[in-house]
């Protein structure tokens, strides 16, 4: 994609006073926000969320605590088709911590859609759980890239049918000698899909993998710290 990957530098906007009410979402997933009290945005949720929702891809930078899984959770299911019960959404992260973490909030976020499928892949468990649950069909796979690309590989994992793929906590996946899986796990993956980083930094192997597997991806960086998590 190295050919059309345009980054353009978004900066953040004037987030005070803005309200998750005011995003583009389903009454119901509004409704749900409600419900768990989400109601003002941090600045990184602010700056990123518009973009990824109206679908294109991003490069998000900030702190860790600082919101980040919302701001790619809700628009993952916003896009969702609950009547395929097909892989439409990658989520890499570096552990099984923060695996868990996230699937978490995505099935808190999500359980205003009913039959919503999510699920962990991590190395570190037997696999057969997890190739059964896929042979069964999710929406939403959450993994570390060994696990991960182990499993296209075999091709128990089919992402024909995805429509976004998130590194979360980037630069310390790559930092954890994850490069080379995370690589030969976007080569693998459909083209036609939105691609979004999220990182506390952004050194050159990051940069390099921008312009290599994103399409005019837009970048907002928030430095100042934040502590919600």
């Amino acid at each position: 994609m190295n050919d059309t990957a345009q980054k353009t530098t978004a900066p953040p906007p004037n987030v005070a006073g803005k309200s998750f009410s005011e995003l583009p979402l389903p009454p119901a997933m509004q409704a749900t926000l409600q419900q768990l009290g989400y109601l003002a945005m941090t600045p990184i949720q602010a700056a990123s969320l518009p973009i990824a929702l109206a679908g294109h891809d991003l490069i998000a930078q900030a702190k860790t605590g600082s919101g980040k899984t919302a701001a790619f959770a809700l628009p993952i299911l916003q896009r969702v088709d609950l009547a395929h019960r097909s892989v439409q959404a990658l989520v890499l992260c570096p552990t099984r911590e923060l695996c868990a973490q996230v699937a978490r909030e995505v099935r808190t976020l999500g359980r205003g859609h009913a039959g919503l499928a999510v699920l962990e892949v991590v190395g570190g468990q037997q696999s057969r759980p997890q190739r059964e649950a896929l042979a069964r069909g999710v929406h939403v796979v959450i993994g570390t890239p060994g696990r991960l690309l182990d499993l296209l590989q075999r091709g128990v994992l089919d992402a024909t049918a995805l429509k976004t793929v998130v590194l979360d906590e980037a630069d310390r996946m790559l930092d954890m000698g994850f490069s080379e899986d995370v690589t030969t796990i976007l080569r693998a993956l459909p083209p036609a899909r939105q691609t979004v980083l999220f990182s506390a930094t952004f050194p050159s192997a990051i940069a390099a993998i921008s312009q290599a597997y994103q399409r005019h991806a837009q970048r907002v960086t928030i430095t100042d710290p934040v502590d919600t998590s």
